[in-house]
This record gives structure tokens, C-alpha cells and sequence, in this order.
């Protein structure tokens, strides 16, 4: 059997990174941080109850660069209203700015801290 066990993005500021998505996503660490055999700082992240891991990138040499809308990561919560609710309550800017409007469907993004964009939906889609 192949599994898909993680996905790496670069990131600016490790530590900035590690915050946002632990503080606001729901992540552990859960390996790291470890420096790769290439020099770079590497952790690894885990939404508890989930296989697939995000792994955040840091080398002091790179530059955190990349077309607007390349990607974005994904995670569903149980209940979408409140778990927003507490991300403009701690100052994270959730949109687009009318998500709440829609009733037969809601979906709603966050910008972490080098502009990937994270999706968050509904455990129940």
C-alpha cells in the first residue's frame, strides 16, 4: 500500500509558522525542529486523529516566493461559525469578508504568515 504521508511548504520565519498553525489551525508538533542533511530547518506538523502530516521548510538562503493562488491547504472543523468566530477573535482576518451569508454552503480561508492560503470547511461536507 503507498501512503501520502506529508506536505512540505518553504516558510520565512519557522517559528512564526510553527505559531500560526498550532496557535489558529489545530496543528502539533510533531517531529522537530530537526535540521536536514541540505541545511535546512524542517518540523513536522499533525492535526491529532489525521495520518498526513504538513512539514514547514526553513533555510536562511531561500526566499519565500510564489504566485498568488498556487496552492492552499485544507482543514474541516465541527463547527465553522464558532471556530471562525475565535480566529477574528484572536486578530486573524477570516474571508472572503461575506462566508457567513452563505447557507447551503460554507467555506472561509485565512492567510498564514508568508500568504499560503488555508481552506477551512465543515467536518460534515
Amino acid at each position: 500500500m503507498i501512503k501520502f504521508l506529508h506536505t512540505r511548504i518553504r516558510v520565512s520565519d519557522l517559528q512564526a509558522s510553527i505559531d500560526f498553525y498550532c496557535k489558529h489551525c489545530g496543528f502539533q508538533i510533531h517531529k522537530g525542529p530537526n535540521t536536514s542533511p541540505q541545511g535546512n530547518q524542517i518540523v513536522h506538523l499533525e492535526l491529532p486523529g489525521n495520518e498526513h502530516m504538513l512539514e514547514l521548510t526553513y533555510s536562511p538562503d531561500f526566499e519565500v516566493k510564489f504566485p498568488e493562488d498556487l496552492m492552499h491547504t485544507c482543514i474541516g472543523v465541527d463547527d465553522i461559525n464558532a471556530f471562525c468566530q475565535k480566529l477574528e477573535d484572536d486578530g486573524v482576518e477570516v474571508w472572503p469578508g461575506n462566508w457567513k451569508e452563505k447557507e447551503d454552503f460554507r467555506m472561509a480561508f485565512i492567510t498564514d504568515p508568508d500568504g499560503y492560503e488555508v481552506e477551512i470547511l465543515p467536518n460534515n461536507r
